[in-house]
């Protein structure tokens, strides 16, 4: 079985630089695992890699669909798989690299989520009802029908709540059960999983230094250009984060330095979050990095790693 090696970590803990450097040593393409790279025009604040950055290495899965164009983690897995396929075909290595937990978990559990149904009306209905009634009232809606994937996802993730109703609603039956039967038959590759692990207190400095250079970089340019050419609160991708919150600061409900305080503090628990995921992973290997790391020895680790304890020959 084809192996394919996947890079996560919280954000700001350099995975793209890490999957470009194995890329280099093992004649790879890198297939993103990250919810908001794979939107267009959407560059600064979702910290993508630019040419110059990707060094000559493919990269697949980022700017593929317009921000008010409607994507999830259904369309996420054919894509990416047929990426890999591509990659593969071409007789290279494929390295999936991201930090979107549940993208992630698409490829490694072979989870289809019915990616059958969409009922936008019912979506719509449900927003408004937790717009009105609060995140609350709609969580407890999900817990009364499917109350382990309430287990699993936080009350204020309207979006993934919406999915599971929608779900239970046209198949009466819980979107946890859909996830369990679709693992039922095994993933097309063999996946190795690495995950890049800070000490705490230095990774949410980074993350820190990071939003400071996307501001300097024109962050909140980049929000007005997606506001002037038509894209707001309404659309998803402009709920991500980093997003929202320049959003609110250009509406005027918040002071430049305020918003710089929340859009801080919001990304480091969305980190803490991602952390939490990728340690349920299963045979997940973590590599301890630090500010003195060099990222090329960290690539020549996994190989070693994949070499030693996988069998496997890149």
């Amino acid at each position: 079985m084809e192996p394919v090696i996947i890079i996560v970590g919280p954000t700001a803990s350099g995975k793209t630089g890490v999957s470009i450097e194995l890329a280099r040593l093992i004649n790879g393409s890198i297939v993103s695992a990250d919810s908001m790279q794979i939107y267009r025009y959407m560059n600064i604040g979702t910290a993508k890699p630019d040419a110059k950055e990707q060094s000559g290495i493919r990269h697949y899965m980022i700017d593929e669909v317009d921000p008010d164009e409607s994507f999830n983690v259904a369309k996420y897995r054919e894509l990416a798989l047929s990426y890999i396929s591509r990659i593969v075909t071409d007789g290279r290595h494929p390295v999936v690299a991201g930090g979107t937990g549940l993208y992630v978990n698409s490829l490694l559990y072979n989870i289809n989520f019915s990616e059958t149904i969409c009922d936008e009306e019912l979506r719509e209905n449900l927003k408004a009802e937790a717009n009105e009634k609060g995140n609350r009232f709609l969580y407890e809606k999900l817990v009364a029908v499917d109350p382990e994937a309430a287990a699993k996802i936080h009350e204020n993730d309207v979006k993934r709540v919406i999915r599971a109703l929608e779900v239970f609603t046209h198949t009466h039956m819980p979107i946890s059960e859909h996830a369990r039967q679709s693992r039922l038959e095994p993933p097309p590759y063999r996946y190795v999983v690495f995950g890049l692990n800070w000490d705490r207190g230095r990774l949410y400095e980074r993350i820190n230094e990071r939003i400071d250079k996307m501001l300097q970089r024109g962050l909140v340019e980049e929000v007005q250009r997606l506001v002037s050419m038509g894209y707001d609160k309404g659309a998803t991708s402009m709920q991500g984060i980093g997003y929202k919150e320049i959003l609110n600061y250009l509406k005027g409900e918040s002071s430049l330095e305020e918003t710089v305080e929340i859009l801080k503090l919001n990304t480091r628990h969305y980190a803490k979050r991602q952390l939490t995921w990728f340690r349920r992973i299963d045979g997940i290997k973590w590599l301890t990095i630090d500010d003195n790391t060099d990222l090329k020895d960290t690539a020549k680790k996994i190989i070693q790693e994949c070499i030693a304890t996988y069998g496997i020959f890149l």
